[in-house]
Protein backbone atom coordinates (compact mmCIF):
# COMPACT_ATOMS: atom_id res chain seq x y z
CA UNK A 1 0.00 0.00 0.00
CA UNK A 2 1.35 3.69 -0.61
CA UNK A 3 0.96 6.73 1.05
CA UNK A 4 -1.52 7.81 -0.87
CA UNK A 5 -3.71 4.64 -0.01
CA UNK A 6 -3.44 5.64 3.47
CA UNK A 7 -4.05 9.05 3.24
CA UNK A 8 -7.10 8.02 1.26
CA UNK A 9 -8.29 5.90 4.62
CA UNK A 10 -7.39 8.78 7.25
CA UNK A 11 -9.02 11.16 5.70
CA UNK A 12 -12.69 10.26 6.30
CA UNK A 13 -11.33 8.20 9.76
CA UNK A 14 -10.25 11.92 10.96
CA UNK A 15 -13.34 13.55 10.46
CA UNK A 16 -15.08 10.79 11.95
CA UNK A 17 -12.83 10.72 15.41
CA UNK A 18 -13.38 14.39 15.59
CA UNK A 19 -17.33 14.35 15.85
CA UNK A 20 -16.56 11.66 18.24
CA UNK A 21 -14.29 13.08 20.60
CA UNK A 22 -16.74 16.58 20.35
CA UNK A 23 -19.52 14.69 21.11
CA UNK A 24 -18.07 12.57 23.72
CA UNK A 25 -18.66 14.61 26.27
CA UNK A 26 -23.07 14.46 26.56
CA UNK A 27 -23.52 11.16 28.06
CA UNK A 28 -25.08 10.36 31.11
CA UNK A 29 -23.56 9.01 33.79
CA UNK A 30 -22.56 5.49 34.41
CA UNK A 31 -24.28 2.94 35.83
CA UNK A 32 -22.16 -0.03 35.16
CA UNK A 33 -18.85 -0.41 33.03
CA UNK A 34 -16.78 -3.68 31.45
CA UNK A 35 -13.24 -4.31 33.56
CA UNK A 36 -10.29 -3.35 32.13
CA UNK A 37 -9.59 -7.15 31.52
CA UNK A 38 -12.27 -7.55 28.85
CA UNK A 39 -11.49 -3.81 26.97
CA UNK A 40 -7.95 -5.05 26.84
CA UNK A 41 -9.48 -8.18 25.60
CA UNK A 42 -11.51 -6.63 22.83
CA UNK A 43 -9.00 -3.52 22.12
CA UNK A 44 -6.03 -5.48 20.82
CA UNK A 45 -7.21 -7.03 17.97
CA UNK A 46 -9.36 -4.15 16.87
CA UNK A 47 -5.68 -2.08 16.86
CA UNK A 48 -3.70 -4.83 15.30
CA UNK A 49 -6.77 -5.18 12.55
CA UNK A 50 -6.68 -1.82 12.00
CA UNK A 51 -3.22 -1.23 11.49
CA UNK A 52 -3.38 -4.16 9.26
CA UNK A 53 -6.17 -2.57 7.25
CA UNK A 54 -4.46 0.92 7.06
CA UNK A 55 -0.75 0.89 7.10
CA UNK A 56 1.74 1.59 4.25
CA UNK A 57 4.02 -1.01 3.34
CA UNK A 58 6.85 -0.59 5.23
CA UNK A 59 9.45 0.47 2.34
CA UNK A 60 10.62 3.85 1.31
CA UNK A 61 9.30 3.49 -1.95
CA UNK A 62 5.73 3.38 -0.40
CA UNK A 63 6.29 6.79 1.30
CA UNK A 64 6.87 8.28 -2.45
CA UNK A 65 3.23 9.87 -3.34
CA UNK A 66 1.94 8.03 -6.07
CA UNK A 67 -1.76 8.36 -7.60
CA UNK A 68 -1.21 5.90 -10.18
CA UNK A 69 -2.55 3.06 -7.65
CA UNK A 70 -5.71 5.05 -7.32
CA UNK A 71 -8.20 3.02 -9.42
CA UNK A 72 -12.05 3.00 -9.55
CA UNK A 73 -11.64 0.14 -6.71
CA UNK A 74 -9.73 2.49 -4.61
CA UNK A 75 -12.67 5.50 -5.17
CA UNK A 76 -15.22 2.65 -4.31
CA UNK A 77 -13.78 1.91 -1.17
CA UNK A 78 -13.76 5.58 -0.40
CA UNK A 79 -17.34 5.82 -1.12
CA UNK A 80 -18.19 2.76 1.01
CA UNK A 81 -15.84 4.08 4.03
CA UNK A 82 -17.61 7.28 4.23
CA UNK A 83 -21.22 5.75 3.77
CA UNK A 84 -20.00 3.64 6.42
CA UNK A 85 -18.45 5.88 9.11
CA UNK A 86 -22.08 7.88 8.22
CA UNK A 87 -24.16 5.51 9.20
CA UNK A 88 -21.99 4.63 12.30
CA UNK A 89 -22.36 8.37 13.37
CA UNK A 90 -26.25 8.40 12.42
CA UNK A 91 -25.97 5.64 15.23
CA UNK A 92 -24.19 7.54 17.74
CA UNK A 93 -26.62 10.30 17.54
CA UNK A 94 -29.50 8.34 17.47
CA UNK A 95 -28.01 6.61 20.68
CA UNK A 96 -27.32 10.15 21.93
CA UNK A 97 -26.62 10.55 26.08
CA UNK A 98 -26.77 6.84 25.93
CA UNK A 99 -23.38 6.34 23.90
CA UNK A 100 -20.17 5.56 25.87
CA UNK A 101 -16.96 4.17 24.26
CA UNK A 102 -16.75 0.87 26.48
CA UNK A 103 -19.77 -1.88 27.02
CA UNK A 104 -21.85 0.49 29.99
CA UNK A 105 -24.92 0.80 31.21
CA UNK A 106 -26.23 3.93 32.19
CA UNK A 107 -28.05 5.83 34.64
CA UNK A 108 -31.78 5.90 33.34
CA UNK A 109 -30.38 3.65 30.02
CA UNK A 110 -33.07 3.73 27.38
CA UNK A 111 -33.55 1.56 24.89
CA UNK A 112 -33.27 2.95 21.33
CA UNK A 113 -35.02 1.93 18.48
CA UNK A 114 -34.99 4.97 15.96
CA UNK A 115 -32.74 5.86 13.19
CA UNK A 116 -30.63 2.89 11.96
CA UNK A 117 -30.89 0.99 15.14
CA UNK A 118 -34.49 -0.07 13.32
CA UNK A 119 -32.11 -1.38 10.88
CA UNK A 120 -29.70 -3.22 13.25
CA UNK A 121 -28.90 -3.39 17.16
CA UNK A 122 -25.68 -2.04 16.63
CA UNK A 123 -25.29 0.79 14.00
CA UNK A 124 -22.00 2.07 14.68
CA UNK A 125 -20.20 -1.11 14.59
CA UNK A 126 -21.97 -1.78 11.53
CA UNK A 127 -20.98 1.41 10.00
CA UNK A 128 -17.34 0.75 11.31
CA UNK A 129 -17.28 -2.49 9.67
CA UNK A 130 -18.72 -1.42 6.27
CA UNK A 131 -15.99 1.81 6.76
CA UNK A 132 -13.32 -0.93 7.06
CA UNK A 133 -14.32 -2.79 4.01
CA UNK A 134 -14.03 0.42 2.19
CA UNK A 135 -10.69 1.05 3.38
CA UNK A 136 -9.65 -2.84 2.44
CA UNK A 137 -10.88 -2.01 -0.86
CA UNK A 138 -8.31 1.46 -0.76
CA UNK A 139 -5.37 -0.31 0.17
CA UNK A 140 -6.05 -3.48 -1.72
CA UNK A 141 -3.73 -5.84 -0.48
CA UNK A 142 -4.95 -9.48 1.46
CA UNK A 143 -3.39 -8.32 4.70
CA UNK A 144 -6.37 -5.85 5.05
CA UNK A 145 -8.88 -8.64 5.06
CA UNK A 146 -7.04 -10.34 7.72
CA UNK A 147 -6.99 -7.22 9.50
CA UNK A 148 -11.28 -6.79 8.89
CA UNK A 149 -11.54 -10.50 10.15
CA UNK A 150 -9.56 -9.50 13.78
CA UNK A 151 -11.60 -6.25 13.59
CA UNK A 152 -14.86 -8.35 13.03
CA UNK A 153 -14.12 -10.65 15.65
CA UNK A 154 -13.02 -7.90 18.08
CA UNK A 155 -16.49 -6.00 17.56
CA UNK A 156 -18.51 -9.37 17.94
CA UNK A 157 -16.85 -10.43 21.36
CA UNK A 158 -18.40 -7.08 22.16
CA UNK A 159 -21.57 -7.01 20.82
CA UNK A 160 -22.02 -10.61 23.02
CA UNK A 161 -21.39 -8.99 26.16
CA UNK A 162 -23.60 -5.78 25.46
CA UNK A 163 -25.87 -7.97 24.03
CA UNK A 164 -25.79 -9.89 27.36
CA UNK A 165 -26.16 -6.83 29.76
CA UNK A 166 -28.88 -5.57 27.45
CA UNK A 167 -30.90 -8.63 27.69
CA UNK A 168 -30.29 -8.41 31.85
CA UNK A 169 -31.19 -4.73 31.93
CA UNK A 170 -34.43 -4.36 29.32
CA UNK A 171 -35.56 -8.19 29.73
CA UNK A 172 -38.32 -9.47 27.36
CA UNK A 173 -38.47 -6.01 25.72
CA UNK A 174 -34.57 -6.24 24.35
CA UNK A 175 -35.66 -10.18 23.50
CA UNK A 176 -38.37 -8.80 21.37
CA UNK A 177 -36.37 -6.58 19.64
CA UNK A 178 -33.23 -9.05 19.87
CA UNK A 179 -35.70 -11.01 17.53
CA UNK A 180 -37.08 -8.47 14.57
CA UNK A 181 -34.10 -6.68 14.47
CA UNK A 182 -30.59 -7.70 13.12
CA UNK A 183 -27.31 -7.73 15.09
CA UNK A 184 -25.02 -6.36 12.40
CA UNK A 185 -25.79 -7.42 9.30
CA UNK A 186 -29.90 -7.23 8.45
CA UNK A 187 -31.19 -10.48 7.10
CA UNK A 188 -27.93 -12.59 8.01
CA UNK A 189 -26.36 -11.97 11.77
Amino acid sequence: MNIVQFLLILFPWTLWLAYWVLSAGATKATARMEESRSRTYQALPLIAGGMLISCPAPSLAAFNPDWSVVHSLQWVGFAVAVVGLLFSAWGRIHLGTNWSVSVTLKENHELVRTGPYRVVRHPIYTGCLLALAGDVLIGGEWRGVVGLLLIFASLFYKVRKEEHWLTEYFGGSYQRYSKEVAALIPGVL
